[in-house]
């Protein structure tokens, strides 16, 4: 088998900010300390090396992340355009987080989340949405975390990241490569935004006396305060569904509880990775034995789209800030394109509803 490897590529405040999240996280996991020295390596004898995915070795034995930390300002443009270029046939799979009003740090954020998702659209294989304001209900709810913070949705949002990159940097009865998500999520080339639902988010004290078993947390992936995205998935279609279950998990437990979810909701491919969530210590989650991340392709997630969409109509109808984007140098025609862009999207997502509604006969039957 060739090596497989994996480059990351953090960009912007919040883009840095998840990347040390989740780099900190990948360090914990595989036992890698601040020095890049690991240890467990030289006990091993050089077992299991499939973390090489994402950390190279040096001559003198330290890992370093394949990673690439970019902030945004001028010199970085035209980032995407490049990379497109010189890796058009690589697959590049995003983890695009969208604004919330609870933890905000710019007026102008709706501008920006439809601008760059205009943009990204047609460089992103797959993108996987985190809405921020779905995060930060959660770490309320689940966590007791009376006003999250940017530290702990990152933290939330690592957990994520490190569940769906699991099985690249681990052995496991299933290793899902990147290419695999984009197959198997993807319909059509535009509608790849699938929908990313984790369990259980529970705080060490809750984790004393809640029982977590296999069906629990296959039931809760089903729920929508489990989302990361604020959505209804009753109001819309599923297109097609991933379960990555990780740490003590037998599949005979997985095909029970799928069983037991029998409303037509088609489960494509089930995989399990037999390394526990680790955690980060002083952190707000739980050392669980067991978790599930869903990644689920569903035409409710143009809800999201719509809220998006509002947001921006209401700010550009007064036109306002728009002069602080053409001061540096935009055109506010690139604004009403990027707009069209998403009315498009929606009307995408809205056409591929009606079509598994024609379809749903035969899906249902797949399973």
């Amino acid at each position: 088998m060739t090596k497989r490897e994996c480059i990351s590529v953090h960009i912007g405040q919040a883009g840095a900010q998840i990347g040390n999240a989740c780099w900190e996280l990948y360090c914990l996991e595989h036992g890698i300390q601040p020095d890049g020295q690991m240890p467990s390596d030289k006990t091993m004898g050089g077992g299991d090396d499939s973390f090489n995915t994402f950390f190279s070795e040096t001559g003198a034995g330290k890992h370093v992340p394949r990673a690439v930390f970019i902030d945004l300002e001028p010199t970085v443009v035209g980032m995407s355009t490049l990379l497109s270029v010189d890796y058009g046939k690589k697959s590049k799979l995003e983890f695009a987080i969208y604004p919330a009003p609870q933890v905000s740090t710019a007026v102008v954020e709706p501008y920006n989340s439809i601008l760059t998702t205009h943009t990204t659209l047609e460089h992103s294989d797959c993108a996987f949405m985190c809405d921020n304001e779905a995060i930060y209900d959660i770490c309320r709810r689940n966590l007791d975390i009376e006003r999250p913070t940017y530290t702990n949705l990152n933290r939330l949002i690592g957990q994520i990241v490190s569940s769906i990159t699991a099985s690249l940097r681990f052995d496991g009865a299933l290793n899902v490569d990147l290419t695999e998500f984009q197959t198997n999520l993807v319909p059509y080339p535009r509608i790849h935004f699938p929908l990313v639902t984790y369990a259980p988010v529970i705080s060490a004290e809750k984790a004393y006396h809640e029982q977590l078993s296999v069906s629990e947390i296959t039931n809760a992936c089903f729920e929508p305060a489990n989302q990361m995205v604020k959505c209804d998935p009753r109001h819309g279609k599923y297109m097609a569904c991933c379960m990555l279950y990780r740490g003590d998990v037998v599949p005979k437990d997985v095909n029970a509880s799928i069983a037991t979810i029998k409303t037509k909701r088609t489960i494509q491919f089930v995989g399990i990775n037999y390394q526990p969530p680790t955690v980060v210590p002083g952190g707000d989650l739980a050392k669980v034995q067991r978790a599930v991340c869903m990644l689920s392709n569903t035409t409710a997630i143009a809800e999201a789209w719509g809220r998006l969409n509002g947001k921006f109509d209401l700010m550009y109808a007064k036109r306002a800030f728009v002069h602080w984007y053409v001061g540096e140098g935009m055109e506010e025609g690139e604004f009403t394109e990027a707009r069209e862009d998403m009315a498009a999207l929606e009307k995408d997502y809205e056409e591929v509803g009606m079509d598994s509604v024609e379809g749903e006969g035969e899906a249902a039957e797949d399973y």
